[in-house]
């Protein structure tokens, strides 16, 4: 008996000024990045080994979509990140070794059932409900890192209805961009297509339907969503 569905498409993410996109292999994120922000999710600061979860390439949305409310959580939030996106494939890079399979820098969202998350941590499970939701990683322009240069400083904002959330800079992170792609390609050979979430900074909170979100890096394209009703 044969079996016919339709195949499902490649998630294609924009790169600033060009008409190529870039293919979403996987999408990794750090967890508790920034000081003030593991503080605020009750965890010590201290610079312990950087962590990983992953998402599915499928999460990934453009700057100006329509973000809708998960179902099965009542606090929906908001996490404003730096993103990397991995041009280049390598193993167990050094620091100096990885800027060089950085393809480009974005802005990202980390959109993060809360209530599920710390559920889960509570009980010693995975995140993955918690994190791995539908639209839940929406990603404004990839600007080449020819054109950046390493982003190891420049304020990082999230703004809900245009008030100010979160208001950082890139130095305060625990591990900077080049540590975080040779820690991770310690751990999986990296591929062009991947995309890693850098972290957020304080200041993280719930969202409801109508708000207009808005992340800014400073040198990178700003990511704008709106959140939506309940999915379908």
């Amino acid at each position: 008996m044969s079996v016919s569905f339709a195949v499902p498409q490649p998630v294609i993410a924009a790169v600033e000024n060009s008409e190529s996109g870039f293919p979403v292999r996987r999408v990794f994120c750090v967890g508790r990045n920034y000081a003030a922000h593991a503080r605020e999710m009750g965890r010590d600061p201290d610079r312990e080994p950087p962590f990983f979860f992953t998402k599915w390439s499928e999460t990934v949305v453009p700057s100006g979509s329509v973000v809708p409310y998960p179902q099965s959580t009542s606090d929906f939030h908001y996490e404003a990140e730096l993103v990397a996106a991995i041009g280049k494939s390598g193993r167990n890079l050094s620091t100096s070794e990885a800027h060089d399979h950085i393809f480009g820098y974005a802005t990202g969202l980390d959109m993060t059932r809360r209530d599920l998350q710390l559920e889960a941590r509570k009980s010693g499970r995975p995140w993955d409900t918690g994190k791995n939701v539908e639209a839940s990683s929406p990603l404004g322009l990839i600007k080449p890192a020819s054109e950046t240069g390493p982003m190891n400083k420049g304020a990082i904002r999230m703004l809900v209805n245009d008030e100010v959330k979160q208001d950082a800079d890139l130095d305060q992170l625990i591990w900077p961009v080049a540590d975080i792609v040779s820690f991770l390609s310690k751990l999986y050979r990296i591929e062009p297509g991947d995309l890693i979430y850098t972290g957020t900074p304080a200041g993280v909170g719930p969202v409801v339907e109508g708000d207009h979100l808005r992340v800014e890096i400073d040198g990178l394209s700003s990511l704008d969503v709106t959140i939506g009703g309940p999915a379908q």
